[in-house]
């Protein structure tokens, strides 16, 4: 028996319409002859939501009692004893109440998911665990129920259902999101246009950084070396010399000028001991990259630019920043450096930008691209 898939419409916000999407995806499917349940839905008495599950076959909830209350919760035995082939199931990131098999709702899911039964959810980015923190630092709210990010990561197909905060805004007003006696008190705090744009752009991001990993995974799986430029992606090669620090800040400010620039450090060690460098000096580099948002790699090779290149094409890298070289003049002529090597190594498909520095010799000043390959006499004279 195949595992299930599980799909997962992930929002900025609560009434941005996940639980609709879901809804509306379920109908799509049963309309196709698709065998689908709704495991549990909460449409907080929203009336476009309670349409769209009209005609969808509900597996009713189970009542649990805790303290005197009465609750209800997904019946996860009825739904592996009914056996759909998709079965809907709102808000991933819920507790359970005590004496549910399972603590929380997307370990619920697993367990459907082991059955070879395909769910559709949702869940708010509120609800990451890796952004807790900052979202309480964005509403003031902390939230007490979260998921692990690689539950959510894990799944087949993330949808990103999205919203400006002055739509979402508009929506509440007209009461499709809460009832009206809640409406004020939610605009004037959570619901504050700022802090919607904020969430919206964590959502964004991170689906971001998760449609990144997808596009590695494919260029990895099929066999693709040459990079795809959907963003740029900075890479600056770090001798290990003291103008390192030069080559990270121009680094950082390449990668700020596109949006959703990101930028690498790498720095190679041989392994044979043969090339020192200063562990300190490295430290102080490596922790001005992690200050300036970048992040540091530490590779070894035999080879440094050719190390430099195949870590530059699996990280999807689109230019390379390199320092001036430092070699004196016989050494260039006596055998080619490494940022020779790495500039004629490039190809066509990344950028290798030169950069002076006070530790240059012979007083060097390239501020240029110099990858250019109808242009090879000025870009071997450029590094060595």
């Amino acid at each position: 028996m195949s595992r299930g898939t599980l799909r997962v419409y992930l929002g900025a916000a609560p009434g941005v319409g996940k639980t609709y999407d879901m809804l509306s995806e379920g109908q799509r499917r049963a309309g196709r002859g698709t065998d689908v349940v709704i495991g549990f839905v909460e449409d907080y008495g929203r009336p476009l939501t309670r349409k769209m599950a009209e005609g969808l076959e509900t597996v009713p909830r189970r009542t649990m009692h805790y303290r005197g209350a009465s609750f209800t919760e997904m019946d996860l035995d009825a739904i592996l004893a009914r056996r759909p082939q998709v079965a809907l199931v709102d808000e991933l990131a819920h507790t359970n109440i005590p004496g549910c098999r399972h603590e929380k709702r997307w370990q619920d899911i697993e367990e459907l998911l082991d059955a070879g039964i395909d769910v559709v959810s949702t869940v708010n980015i509120q609800h990451l665990e890796s952004l807790n923190d900052v979202v309480e630092q964005i509403t003031g709210v902390r939230q007490r129920e979260t998921v692990p990010d690689d539950r959510v990561r894990r799944a087949d197909q993330i949808e990103l259902v999205d919203m400006t905060g002055e739509a979402l805004r508009r929506r509440m007003v007209h009461g499709n999101v809460y009832p009206p006696d809640k409406i004020d008190a939610a605009l004037a705090h959570y619901f504050r246009l700022g802090n919607l744009t904020a969430l919206r752009e964590l959502a964004m991001l991170w689906v971001a950084d998760r449609v990144e990993e997808a596009l590695l995974r494919y260029r990895k799986d099929h066999g693709i070396q040459h990079p795809w430029g959907a963003r740029e992606r900075v890479l600056v090669a770090l001798s290990g010399g003291p103008e390192g620090e030069t080559l990270i800040r121009r680094g950082k400010r390449t990668a700020s000028r596109g949006a959703g620039g990101e930028f690498l450090a790498v720095h190679v060690d041989r392994g044979d001991g043969l090339v020192g460098t200063d562990p300190k000096l490295l430290a102080r580099q490596r922790a001005l990259v992690e200050d300036l948002g970048g992040s540091y790699h530490g590779l070894t090779g035999e080879n440094t630019a050719r190390t430099v290149l195949e870590f530059a094409r699996e990280v999807n890298a689109t230019q390379i920043v390199i320092g001036a070289t430092r070699r004196s003049r016989l050494k260039e002529f006596i055998s080619r450096g490494v940022g020779e090597s790495i500039i004629e190594g490039s190809g066509d498909d990344i950028d290798v930008y030169v950069v002076t520095h006070s530790e240059a010799a012979h007083g060097r000043f390239l501020h240029r691209r110099t990858r250019a390959p109808e242009d090879p006499a000025s870009a071997s004279s450029a590094a060595g």
